[in-house]
C-alpha cells in the first residue's frame, strides 16, 4: 500500500485532483468530509464546540454553521489553535483508521489522503509522498467567494491564516498547478498517478523480498 498526501492553500483545487485521482484507481480519504461528519449534531464533538464557542455557531436546524465558526476562528489565531486541538486529533484517528481497513482490503491500494492541514500538522511525515496543489490567491479568493459565500476580506483572512505555499513546495514530491484548464490538470494528475503506481510496485516488491529474506 502507498500513503499519498495531497494538499495545497485552501480553495486551491485539491477536491478536483482528488476526484481525477478517484477515477484512475486511488481510495480517497478525504479530511473535510471527515471533520463534517465528526460535528454531526448530537456527536460528542458537537456538543464540546458548542460548550467552547457557543450556541451562536448552529443553524436553525441544530447543525454546525462553518461559516459562524470560521468567522470566529479565522478573526483569532488563539481561537483558531483551540479549534485544531480539538478537531485534528478526531480526524487523525478516523484517517488512521480508515487507511487500516483499506490496506487490510487491498493490500496493493494508493491511499491519496486530502487534507489541507498536512504540512502545518506535520502529518507528511507519515506519508509515502507528497503531492501540492497550487493555484494563485486570485483563483483562491475567487473560488472562497463562490464556494462559501465569504466577501473578499473574509477570503483574505482565510488566505493569511494558512502556511506560506513556498514551505509546502519545499516538502513536495508532486507539484500540480491547478491554474490554467481543467483539461490540463487532468493531464497533469493522470501523470502523478501513473507515477504513484509505479512506486506502490516498487514498494510492493521491496517488501515482499524483505518477507522472503
Amino acid at each position: 500500500m502507498l500513503i499519498v498526501g495531497l494538499t495545497g492553500g485552501v480553495a486551491s483545487g485539491k477536491t478536483a485532483v482528488s476526484k481525477i485521482l478517484s477515477e484512475e484507481g486511488a481510495y480517497i480519504i478525504d479530511a473535510d468530509q471527515i471533520a463534517r461528519e465528526l460535528v454531526q449534531p448530537h456527536t460528542p464533538l458537537w456538543s464540546e464546540l458548542i460548550r467552547v464557542f457557543g450556541k451562536k455557531i448552529l443553524d436553525q436546524d441544530g447543525s454546525m454553521h462553518r461559516k459562524k465558526l470560521a468567522a470566529i476562528v479565522f478573526s483569532d489565531p488563539q481561537q483558531r489553535n483551540l479549534l485544531n486541538q480539538m478537531m485534528h486529533p478526531r480526524i487523525k484517528e478516523e484517517i488512521d483508521r480508515r487507511v487500516e481497513g483499506i490496506g487490510q482490503k487491498d493490500p496493493e491500494a494508493i491511499v491519496v489522503i486530502d487534507a489541507a492541514l498536512l504540512v502545518e500538522l506535520g502529518y507528511h511525515r507519515e506519508m509515502d509522498k507528497l503531492i501540492v496543489v497550487t493555484s494563485t490567491v486570485r483563483q483562491q479568493i475567487e473560488r472562497l467567494k463562490e464556494r462559501e459565500g465569504a466577501s473578499e476580506e473574509e477570503a483574505r483572512k482565510i488566505l493569511s491564516s494558512q502556511m506560506i505555499l513556498d514551505e509546502k513546495l519545499k516538502v513536495a514530491d508532486f507539484v500540480i498547478p491547478n491554474e490554467g484548464s481543467l483539461e490540463e490538470t487532468r493531464r497533469m494528475a493522470k501523470e502523478v498517478f501513473q507515477e504513484l503506481k509505479r512506486m506502490a510496485l516498487q514498494k510492493g516488491e521491496r517488501l515482499k523480498s524483505q518477507g522472503s529474506s
